[in-house]
């Protein structure tokens, strides 16, 4: 089965990846592709430094993710810009390790952790969606607890599809409203009903 896990920015999303992973998911990391797809000497990297120009390339050839963020949050046809580089590079290489898992395992239960599953498209080639929701003011609280001002969390968190209507397309959702404790109970109720004999 491979199920995609998605939310939004501080919504509580790598919690649940990361309880589910240690029940025995195998996770399939969006945020970890998107960095490797963005390394120094590769394709992408070089499109981002035409598209975005030398500042947001760091001293030692990395990307300036900081400084790249500040970008693309604060510009929507900039986001889409920086979308089209690395979207389709990070699809496909998440497709590729879903099968490098199918061959490795029998009967995995794969997660596809990604924020933008939903606006990529790829939540149609997913068994089920599993959305992580919570309270916009939530997402500010805790990115703000993370050190970002609160005008710069809002256009964070409002950049993105908002996660009332990616519960539209949850065939699980789980409400990380309440304390951590709340929530990983959630995922292990999740966990057992993916991997039970009538998933």
């Amino acid at each position: 089965m491979v199920a995609g896990l998605t939310g939004s920015i501080a919504s509580g999303k790598s919690l649940v990846s990361a309880e589910l992973e240690r029940l025995g998911a195998r996770i399939v990391d969006a945020d970890l592709i998107a960095r490797e797809v963005v390394a120094p000497g590769s394709p992408a990297l070089r499109e981002i430094e035409e598209e975005f120009g030398q500042s947001v390339i760091r001293a030692d050839g990395g990307l300036d993710r900081a400084k790249l963020a500040a970008i693309v949050f604060s510009d929507a046809e900039k986001l889409k810009a920086l979308n089209r580089i690395t979207h389709p590079r990070i699809i496909a290489r998440q497709r590729e390790m879903i099968e490098e898992i199918k061959k490795e395992a029998a009967d995995p239960l794969i997660i596809v952790d990604a924020a933008i599953l939903i606006e990529a498209g790829e939540h149609k080639n997913m068994d089920a969606v599993i959305v992580v929701f919570c309270d916009e003011e939530r997402q500010i609280e805790r990115l703000a607890a993370r050190g970002l001002a609160r005008g710069e969390a809002l256009s964070r968190v409002r950049a993105q599809m908002p996660l009332k209507e990616k519960l539209e397309y949850a065939d699980y959702v789980i409400d990380n409203n309440g304390t951590v404790e709340e929530t990983l109970r959630q995922a292990r109720e999740l966990y057992g009903r993916l991997r039970g004999p009538k998933r």
